[in-house]
This record gives structure tokens, C-alpha cells and sequence, in this order.
């Protein structure tokens, strides 16, 4: 028998490619994108900012962030006749499902689905940023028997996003909290959805198979689906005391309690979730909400105190959406539309630099048996 390589369960550790994209640095507390610190990225700049970073390798100054948006509002539009696709589907059907379904149909329309030119991906990528956020909004409208609302071509993009979701248009400070988690979501290095985006794009797959396998992936609630579980946990528990009864409960009766913990952030507190409770503070002093924040604030404390645990970016992103009126089941839909830069990143570095992907196993199984 072949002598067993190191086995690490869940693959906790393993470093499983390289990449110039991004990296968490846990003892420094920085979130690293092409050398620049996600968090002071996302106190300064926006979302767009981060598109022109990761797929052109650089910053854009003010002359060519409206270029860039400029782009992206060409590509807005999906083909006619698109959303019957979600007519057809059950009522009770997931947004994400709605999602994964939009996208892979999508890649029929694409002209350059074969291509594997770093610059063709970097364009299939624009136009994958521009559609999806139509896809979340307006798949969930029809399923719910509401009409489509149409990119508004005036708005900056995270305001379109936000407006085809809401249907009302926001002010100039929900758009920026919005635009700031659609940033701090962007990209966080080799979490699940982007360790199959890439291993699907290892086999040479176009970038809508490897987003459609991603879409798969986050839809868990060992994944982005945490978001949701969060907000129905405090809309459970009701008030401060409420909530805190129901993590007591959780806790003991062993359940996972989602929101806290993270694979990468074990002793320490997300900084993404940090930027966002502070996101939080602000916007539930402005609805006159205070008693959300509250809730949030006594449940971060007794997880810390009972269990040594830390909020991640779901803890404090859910109330934060749930404030701009989005509703509970888009939460995850949204967290992959702000993923799909750094999805379609890591699939243009995957093309560029490829070998397939084919791990082995520690086999537990019987031996020698006979019919």
C-alpha cells in the first residue's frame, strides 16, 4: 500500500493553490486583496473600485471608474423573454435555486463561452456583474407574481441593485452601506464556493459552469446561507432578553448557532463584521431601531463569554439588510452577487495558470473481500 500523504478532514489548512487575488492574514487582522487592506478599501472606496482591482489589477481614478460603469450599464439588460424562464418554476422555489437556474441558462446567450483569453474573461465577467443582480432581483419578483423592475441607468450601480430589490430608490446613504457590504463580500479567498468555482474551472468548464457550481455551494448554511439564519433568529428571539433566551437554548440543547465562528477567524472577531456593526449602529439610530443593534450587541457578548466564539460578517450584514427592507430570502442571493468578482477572478487566474484538480483519499473501507 502507497504510503498516505498528511489527511486534514474538511481539508482545514490545506493550502490547495496559489493566488496573487487575495489572503486572510489572521495575526495581522488584514484581509488582503492584491496588497491593499479589504477593510480601508471598503472605508474609502466602492464596490466598482474593487471590479477595476480585481480584474484589471488596479485602482481606477476618477476619469475611469464612470469608463467602468459605463461598461457595466451596457450589459445591464437580460435577452427578451428571459424571466418566463422563472414563471415555469414552482412559487416555493428558493432565490438561490432561481439563481443557479438564471445563470446557467444565461450561458446559451453567451457569445464567447469557449474562450479562454484572459481579457474575453475579464468581459464575460463584466457582463456576468451587470446581469446578476437582475437575476436576484427580478427572479424573485416574478416568482412572487411582481412585475420586473428595470435597471435604472441613472443610478450608480449598487443604487440600480438596491432599487430593482426595494423597488423604491434609496437615498444616498442606504446606497452606501449597501455598496460597503456588497465590497466587504466581495472576495475572502478560498472559501467553498470559490474552491469549486475553481476546481470546476480546473476541468477547462466555461465560467458559467463554475458559477453555477459556486451558486450550489453558498446556498449551504455552513456557507452564505448563514445571513438568512441569522435575521429569522432575531426576528425569533424579538428583544434583548428574547435573544438571549434563545441562545441560551441553542446552546444548551447543542444546536449550531449560526452568525458566530468562522474556519479562518477562530479567536478573533471578523474585521468584515466589525465594519458592518458599525454600519449597523449608524443605520438603526437612523430608523430608530436602536433596540436591533441591542439585540445584536447582547448576543455578541454572550457567545463570547459562553463559548469563547466571535461574530462573523452574516451576524451583522443580516440586520443591516433587513433595515434597507430586502427581504430575508435574498440575503444569500445578494452575498453571491457581490462573490461573483471575486468568483470570476479566481476562475481568469484558474484559466491562466491551470492544472486540474484530482486529490486523493485515506480509504477507511473494507479490503479483500470475494464474491
Amino acid at each position: 500500500m502507497p504510503e498516505q500523504t498528511t489527511y486534514k478532514k474538511g481539508l482545514d489548512g490545506v493550502i490547495a493553490t496559489e493566488t496573487k487575488l487575495s489572503y486572510l492574514d489572521v495575526d495581522a487582522e488584514e484581509i488582503v486583496l492584491l496588497g491593499y487592506d479589504l477593510i480601508e478599501l471598503a472605508e474609502s472606496k466602492q464596490y466598482l473600485d474593487l471590479v477595476q482591482l480585481l480584474l484589471r489589477g488596479q485602482l481606477p481614478d476618477e476619469d475611469t471608474r464612470p469608463i467602468l460603469e459605463k461598461e457595466l450599464k451596457k450589459e445591464y439588460e437580460l435577452p427578451e423573454d428571459f424571466f418566463s424562464l422563472f414563471h415555469k418554476l414552482p412559487k416555493k422555489t428558493h432565490p438561490m435555486d432561481a439563481l443557479r437556474t438564471g445563470i446557467s441558462a444565461l450561458a446559451g446567450y453567451e457569445k464567447d463561452l469557449d474562450e479562454r483569453r484572459e481579457d474575453e474573461i475579464r468581459q464575460t465577467a463584466i457582463r456576468l456583474l451587470a446581469k446578476i443582480p437582475n437575476i436576484v432581483a427580478n427572479s424573485y419578483r416574478t416568482l412572487h407574481d411582481e412585475a420586473v423592475i428595470e435597471p435604472d441607468q441613472t443610478l450608480s450601480y449598487s443604487a440600480n441593485f438596491l432599487y430593482m430589490i426595494t423597488g423604491k430608490e434609496p437615498t444616498a446613504a442606504e446606497a452606501a452601506y449597501f455598496d460597503q457590504s456588497l465590497m466587504v463580500y466581495s472576495e475572502h479567498e478560498m472559501p467553498n464556493s470559490t474552491f469549486t468555482a475553481r476546481v470546476i474551472a480546473s476541468t477547462n468548464a466555461d465560467i458559467y459552469g463554475a458559477l453555477t457550481g459556486a451558486v450550489a455551494s453558498l446556498k449551504g448554511n455552513l456557507h452564505g446561507g448563514a445571513n438568512e439564519a441569522v435575521m429569522h433568529m432575531l426576528l425569533e428571539g424579538g428583544t434583548t432578553d428574547g435573544f438571549r433566551h434563545l441562545l441560551y437554548e441553542k446552546l444548551t440543547n447543542k444546536e449550531k448557532v449560526m452568525g458566530f465562528g468562522h474556519r479562518v477567524y477562530m479567536k478573533k472577531m471578523d474585521p468584515r463584521a466589525a465594519l458592518m456593526k458599525e454600519a449597523l449602529r449608524e443605520l438603526s439610530a437612523e430608523r430608530q431601531r436602536e433596540d436591533l443593534f441591542e439585540m445584536c450587541e447582547a448576543g455578541e457578548q454572550l457567545m463570547k463569554e459562553e463559548k469563547g466564539l466571535y461574530p462573523n460578517l452574516d451576524y451583522y450584514a443580516a440586520p443591516v439588510y433587513y433595515l434597507l427592507g430586502i427581504p430575508i430570502d435574498l440575503y444569500t442571493p445578494i452575498f453571491f452577487a457581490a462573490r461573483t468578482l471575486g468568483l470570476c477572478a479566481h476562475v481568469s487566474e484558474q484559466y491562466a495558470n491551470n492544472k486540474l484538480f484530482r486529490p486523493r483519499v485515506l480509504y477507511t473501507g473494507p479490503r479483500g473481500l470475494h464474491p
